[in-house]
């Protein structure tokens, strides 16, 4: 298949790269087909999720295992899990990074992660209930000032 992106230009994909939302990103209520698209140069643990409706839209996600220092482990709800119909597999969990012009102002939001059923592609966004942050700095601002 054939798919425009704002961010990639015209690129042809697998079927199997679909990833199809059965509860909608927050704010993206009418999008539920989508792509993941990662780049050998970036490694695994940062994927762009590429909607299939609107080229416009693209999300950055990252592997919350490789953000460093961060303990992360996401529970997830029974209703999300019966919804993507999870089982014993482990679902792949990523979380969504802001990246504002200025990129050492970067941020990832812990508190409502895209879960995804890896056998079906079944993907949704929950709101965790544990204290996590939605805007979690992903550099050390004093660090960044050295």
């Amino acid at each position: 298949m054939t798919i425009e992106t704002r961010d990639f230009g015209s690129m042809e994909l697998d079927e199997g790269a679909l990833v199809e939302f059965r509860a909608p990103i927050f704010g993206f209520d009418n999008l539920s087909r989508f792509v993941m698209l990662s780049d050998d140069e970036t490694g695994p643990g940062l994927l762009w999720l590429q909607s299939l409706e609107d080229p416009d839209v693209c999300f950055i996600l990252l592997d919350p295992e490789e953000l460093g220092g961060v303990d992360y482990k996401p529970e997830i709800g029974r209703a999300t899990a019966d919804l993507l119909q999870l089982d014993a597999d482990a679902p792949i969990v990523r979380v969504i990074a802001v990246v504002p012009a200025n990129f050492q102002e970067a941020t990832v939001n812990l508190k409502s992660p895209i879960i995804i059923n890896p056998k079906n592609k079944w993907a949704a966004q929950t709101i965790l209930d544990a204290d996590y942050p939605i805007r979690m700095p992903l550099f050390d601002k004093e660090a960044a000032e050295c």
